[in-house]
């Protein structure tokens, strides 16, 4: 039986994995900590670790793992902005999750248009305290209204449909546009200035950094709604804040901020917030904030783990990895992989 260790162990995650890891003749070490440069050396004498998004998998970060015998990460998770590649290039194999449930995350983000719009939040809050006031909970209506999506991958699309269902006229920007769709694709600035609602959808590269930001945001129109349920530096959060203080923006649903990763997933109740910008935001009436939760429906789970396993199921029989990333993967975007489907 092969034997991995897992950081950042949530205890859902735990649920999922422990279903799935006979079948695939797999026994996981479960670690509470974060993966980072402090941490690493917890998987020396591991060959395989699972990692999660908000792991700290930099440069010095690879070189303890490797060291230490890793020679795959396997993320749970689609996205891997938080690894450096090229450090893992030709030493440690990294793995995917390219898709667990678009629906998931589609349904998140209508979810927080609706309760941001519908004042769903504060009317729940009211009613607690046998408050049944309907004074400050006016919304507007969705149909007829102008949906801009940024990005059109599977999570894009399903959303654009369920936008659809609404009623509502989409447009959408991607810089690589989905063929045989009936999507009305726009600039990025037309979607800007003809957006009722924006909502975000693209994965962050160093061309979607602060995609959102202080001139984007002049252009929109006043009382523009901005969901955001794919990564927090897709927006610049200081230049939402003060665009939610000017009353530009009339409201924000965000499941992502671009500094989530001391914050989000752990319990800070009995915590002083330190980050001025998430305290703003979280203060404002016209913004919801939910801990990258998008994710978290139980299909997305049983996928996540046995994705994840099988992946590193591949990786221990010597077979091809079809869902690994590198180097020259996120460099190119393509990889020539060896002839085992490996990228090295």
């Amino acid at each position: 039986m092969n034997k991995i260790c897992f950081f950042d162990t949530k205890p859902y995650d735990k649920v999922y994995f422990d279903t799935f890891k006979e079948k695939f003749d797999i026994e996981i070490d479960y670690f509470e900590s974060k993966l980072n440069v402090d941490t690493a050396v917890m998987a020396n004498g591991y060959e395989a670790v699972v990692a999660f998004v908000n792991d700290t998998i930099d440069t010095k970060t690879i070189d303890i793992l490797y060291k230490g015998g890793v020679r795959i990460i396997a993320m749970r998770c689609a996205g891997y902005n938080n690894i450096d590649f090229k450090a893992a290039y030709d030493r440690i194999h990294v793995v995917r999750v390219p898709a667990y449930s678009p629906y998931a995350v589609a349904e998140h983000a209508m979810a927080l248009l609706l309760t941001l719009n519908r004042k769903i939040h504060r009317a729940y809050n009211r009613t607690k305290e046998h408050n049944f006031s309907l004074v400050g909970l006016t919304g507007f209506d969705l149909h007829g209204k102008t949906m801009g999506v940024v990005g059109t991958g599977k999570i894009g699309r399903i959303f654009i449909d369920i936008c659809k269902g609404f009623g509502m006229e989409v447009i959408a920007y991607d810089p690589y546009p989905a063929k045989d769709t009936d999507i009305q694709y726009v600039s990025f600035e037309e979607l800007c200035k003809r957006s009722d609602i924006i909502s975000l959808h693209c994965p962050l590269t160093k061309d979607t950094h602060h995609l959102i930001q202080k001139d984007a945001l002049t252009i929109m129109k006043p009382g523009v709604v901005i969901i955001n349920t794919s990564r927090g530096a897709l927006i610049n959060s200081e230049d939402l804040l003060n665009a939610i203080k000017e009353e530009k923006v009339g409201g924000a649903g965000l499941d992502v901020y671009e500094e989530e990763t001391e914050f989000f997933y752990e319990d800070l109740s009995y915590s002083i917030m330190r980050d001025d910008i998430l305290s703003g935001l979280i203060s404002m009436p016209n913004v919801i904030v939910t801990s990258h939760q998008a994710f978290l429906t139980k299909e997305a789970l049983s996928n996540i783990a046995e994705v994840t396993l099988q992946n590193l199921k591949d990786y221990f029989d010597g077979n091809g990895l079809e869902n690994e990333i590198c180097y020259q993967c996120t460099k190119q975007n393509h990889c020539d992989k060896n002839p085992h489907n490996r990228c090295f």
